[in-house]
């Protein structure tokens, strides 16, 4: 069974929010799950004396839990107090589409997307495998007014991504697919 969203990051994001939520608060820990990512909200934002930036580079940590934050440790469900983003971001490095993580002054959202490796797509390629990964089967009609290319690139990148064996070609020629 191949993993669409990686359990590691999966868990490292609910744990994240567990021992980082602010519990005083009339809101719960939110997981959406979409059909192209899961979408994890703490509420809370960052703890006083914690940038954004030091948060998102794991730089710094600030434990709000630490009674459940060594819980956590002891069953194994964490590692290292406070490398949860840089985890997630390692777990992800060899991916198309990379994690977002929003911060703001009453909430943490961490969007996990599916994890597909692209990395012998080229900038232009990934821009419309990017489209094709929402859209499904497109024709190239329904294809090119939504990438920035013209019809004859986008049609000689749509052959290049079937020659790397990335997308799939159906009818005579004339629908677009992921594999």
């Amino acid at each position: 069974m191949v993993e669409k969203i990686p359990e590691a990051a999966f868990r490292e994001a609910i744990a994240n929010a567990l021992i980082h939520r602010v519990w005083d608060v009339d809101s719960q820990i939110r997981v959406s799950m979409f059909d192209d990512r899961i979408e994890v909200v703490s509420p809370g934002g960052l703890p006083s004396g914690i940038t954004e930036d030091e948060y998102l580079s794991g730089k710094l940590s600030v434990l709000r839990n630490r009674n459940l934050a060594n819980v956590f440790y002891r069953l194994g469900f964490v590692e290292i107090f406070g490398t949860g983003i840089t985890r997630i971001k390692q777990i992800y490095s060899e991916a198309s589409v990379k994690p977002s993580f929003e911060v703001s002054e009453n909430a943490i959202q961490i969007v996990l997307p599916i994890y597909e490796e692209n990395a012998n797509l080229t900038e232009d390629e990934k821009a419309v495998y990017k489209f094709l990964r929402k859209n499904m089967l497109k024709s190239m009609s329904e294809i090119a007014p939504y990438i920035s290319f013209g019809k004859s690139k986008t049609k000689k990148l749509l052959k290049d991504m079937e020659q790397k064996g990335v997308i799939t070609i159906e009818g005579k020629g004339t629908k677009y697919r992921i594999k």
